[in-house]
């Protein structure tokens, strides 16, 4: 059997991509592989190929390789990484331009650019003569808006001639490339990638849509030939200073792809609307003669549950009439949580896989990215090292397989990934995804950021689709992604739930809170509901609910207290957690609960990593050591969190917190200076507790928010970004405490050797600090 043989017909091909982009911001390169260390770990081959991708779309980048020519190229990189891929059985589609700009010799608008890329092409096939498919340049149109229309990215142009030269040239690039290859290869085939967003209009801006709404197909026109003179955009050129005979070379030498690459993401379906007043003014624009605004489709309100959005099966079928070529879905990611990624590749999934059924001949769908991106939320313009995760997280000492990666083996071997949540609708779906119009209370700001905040960035490669002179037309939409409250209701009603314990405390409120606002189902009980030290108790609560997961949040919290009530302490702490682990064990049930920095003495005097001997100094210390130990002998697959020093939006009593009060005050506020800690902030250790379950991780991790510091440091920092005044913090001796009876660390610092999950400790007290303002401006004005 050949190895990109379709084991089953019924469905298309598991393919996957790597992200690789080397795009150019003046002088400066953000280069996704040095990023994400696939530059620097060849075994990452193996590991995508345990997964069982049919095809991968694989870079061997001009810029990367022959910088100064194929004469000199180095292909060193390239020949290791080819071997690699031919015995792990993954037929690679070698991308030789991404998002990039080509050497720093040339760029999109340079003439010589396309003879460049076509030097280049036919020495990689000379070179790799078995590679059967390419991808020359990859989403020509999507890098012309960004290079040459919005000035995003080289060589920054904002007219619409630097436009339409830097699409010509990568559309001419990658016919001179084809034929170049083919004269090596002539088996060679094309797969042409590009981003084939629409939007929708007022019927006032449906001038607009209808040019640019031809707009979204020109790359794939200029390929197929089929842009004529009476083409739209043929108009738009030659207004723009390209000639005809430019746009003619195009008709005179076709080269149709094999097979269309469809990158679609949530956000790239956008509508135009000339009522201002109903958005906020960051969306406003205009095109000389109308202003208006330029949202996110998915984003507006109507009385359809699709509202404007079609998905990727309207976009899909209209793909396959329009040229009655095979078609792969070569991107599918969004940024968000980790059910949210799965529900979106099985969503993406199974559309194509029906319209595959229906007849359209849906050849592939490729899990974008492998191993996750850096920065595309701000375009890759600047390099804030935002990371999102994809089928493999790389913030460890090596790869980490996600759920996606399980998804993937089991699609990959025509089989299904079931999951609870991940029947539940995304997002994208739910009746409350709409910000638009806004509504009064919309209008607040600081509201419409908060909400922003929690869901406006999920879906990316987030805003930058088509956010800037977008297209639109009103239509009817003949299928759509939406769903009514009710249905929503219904799948969330018949979930099985997550099990919270620890009702009345800070950790399991707030994963009740992050559950809601995530929809994932959960049921929070207190010690009535469930007692986690009888086993009775538990057992009838778990007959009650059939959780698929349970969060052990709760725990005997008084440190001091514990030196005189040990047993109550050690029957809570260590017990309890031991028989919740055991019931889990027995019903096939995810099982997370939490240990502290107080399992060790404080001596090492550098960051605690998972693998460090404990050695706690107090009874509730010694009461989560043995819990460690109790859990993992009784459930070896239960995950086991170590954190400490928790600071967040939601708890009035927390360290922090109750130092903004003072300060806001004008009071002075006392915090230890010889005390070091790595603090927590909530939201991001719920977060990614949630994440790591749905990944069905286990064993021990130490998640804070990176960084060590001492208590009264922590309150100078995080009074200087809230605008306070840090002078008012004054510190003192940890000798000098009253009223503790425990022994504590002086040090407890914690660091992972498994992977620093949560972000930098600024980046979570600038987010702390908004949240509090913004908390507090409400209660003023309410």
């Amino acid at each position: 059997m050949e190895k990109s043989e379709n084991l089953n017909p019924c469905f298309p091909e598991v393919w996957a991509g790597l992200e690789c982009t080397v795009n150019r911001v003046g002088d400066e390169y953000l280069d996704q592989m040095q990023l994400n260390g696939h530059a620097l770990r060849e075994e990452d081959i193996a590991l995508f190929g345990s997964i069982g991708v049919k095809k991968m779309r694989y870079p061997l980048l001009w810029e990367l390789t022959a910088p100064n020519g194929p004469a000199t190229a180095d292909w060193t990189w390239g020949d290791r990484r080819m071997q690699l891929l031919q015995e792990h059985n993954i037929t690679p589609i070698l991308g030789l331009v991404h998002h990039g700009s080509g050497p720093i010799h040339t760029n999109l608008a340079d003439p010589s650019f396309p003879e460049g890329v076509a030097e280049y092409a036919r020495a990689v096939a000379e070179r790799y003569p078995w590679v059967e498919y390419f991808t020359p340049v990859n989403e020509p149109l999507t890098t012309a808006r960004f290079s040459g229309l919005y000035g995003h990215w080289y060589p920054h142009g904002r007219d619409g001639k630097t436009f339409g030269l830097t699409l010509l040239h990568q559309c001419k690039a990658t016919v001179l490339a084809m034929r170049a290859i083919r004269e090596v290869n002539p088996n060679a085939k094309l797969v042409q990638t590009e981003d084939l967003g629409k939007t929708y209009s007022t019927p006032l801006l449906a001038y607009q849509a209808k040019l640019d709404n031809d707009r979204r197909w020109v790359s794939l026109d200029l390929l197929t030939g089929t842009l004529t003179p009476e083409h739209s955009m043929w108009q738009y050129f030659v207004n723009n200073g390209i000639p005809e005979e430019d746009l003619q070379w195009f008709r005179d030498n076709t080269c149709p792809p094999d097979i269309i690459g469809i990158n679609h993401y949530p956000p790239s379906e956008r509508y135009l609307d000339e009522n201002l007043a109903a958005f906020p003014e960051w969306t406003h624009g205009g095109n000389g003669i109308h202003q208006y605004v330029d949202v996110e489709a998915l984003r507006v309100r109507t009385e359809d549950p699709a509202g404007f959005y079609s998905g990727h099966k309207v976009l899909l079928r209209e793909t396959w009439e329009r040229y009655g070529l095979p078609i792969s879905v070569t991107e599918v990611h969004i940024c968000g949580a980790r059910e949210e990624q799965v529900q979106w590749f099985k969503h993406v999934w199974d559309s194509c896989t029906d319209l595959k059924k229906q007849g359209v001949n849906i050849v592939g769908v490729a899990a974008w990215s492998l191993l996750g991106t850096f920065d595309w939320v701000n375009l890759v313009t600047r390099a804030e090292g935002y990371y999102e995760p994809g089928v493999f997280d790389v913030r460890g000492p090596k790869p980490r397989p996600t759920a996606l990666a399980k998804m993937l083996t089991k699609l990959a071997k025509g089989e299904e990934y079931e999951h609870p949540l991940f029947h539940l609708p995304g997002w994208w779906q739910r009746p409350d995804r709409f910000f638009y119009p806004f509504t009064e209370e919309d209008k607040h700001a600081e509201l419409f950021l908060n909400r922003e905040e929690s869901r406006f960035g999920r879906g990316t490669k987030s805003v930058w689709r088509n956010n800037w002179n977008p297209i639109c037309e009103t239509e009817t939409i003949p299928e759509g992604d939406g769903l009514t409250e009710q249905e929503v209701l219904h799948l969330e009603n018949t979930t099985r739930p997550i099990l919270i314990t620890g009702a009345t405390g800070t950790l399991g409120s707030a994963f009740a809170r992050l559950c809601a606002d995530r929809h994932i189902p959960y049921r929070l009980v207190g010690r009535k509901q469930m007692n986690i030290t009888d086993p009775f108790s538990i057992e009838r609560a778990m007959n009650y609910y059939n959780p698929w997961a349970v969060i052990n949040a709760a725990g005997y919290v008084k440190i001091d207290e514990a030196e005189e009530d040990c047993e109550s302490c050690h029957l809570v702490n260590a017990h309890g957690a031991m028989l919740l682990a055991a019931t889990c064990q027995k019903r096939g049930v995810q099982y997370l609960t939490f240990s502290s920095d107080l399992v060790f003495d404080g001596l090492k005097q550098a960051p605690y990593t998972e693998s460090d001997a404990v050695n706690p100094l107090n009874v509730y210390g010694q009461s989560k050591a043995q819990a460690e130990k109790y859990v993992l002998d009784m459930h070896p697959g239960a995950l086991i969190v170590r954190t400490s020093s928790f600071f967040g939006p939601w708890d009035d009593a927390n360290f922090l917190t109750l130092m903004v009060k003072q300060l806001a005050q004008g009071n002075t506020f006392m915090a230890p200076e010889d005390i070091v800690v790595s603090p927590t902030y909530v939201p991001d250790l719920v977060n990614a507790c949630l994440d790591m379950l749905v990944d069905e991780e286990s064993g021990i991790w130490h998640l804070t928010n990176e960084g060590e510091i001492t208590w009264a440091d922590l309150a100078r920092k995080a009074a200087e970004i809230a605008g306070l005044d840090p002078n008012l913090v004054q510190g003192f001796s940890a000798n000098e405490l009253q009223g503790h009876q425990a022994p504590r660390p002086r040090y407890s610092a914690l660091s992972s050797e498994r992977g620093q999950i949560l972000p930098q400790l600024e980046d979570a007290l600038v987010r702390y600090a908004n949240r509090m303002r913004w908390a507090n401006r409400i209660t003023v004005s309410a």
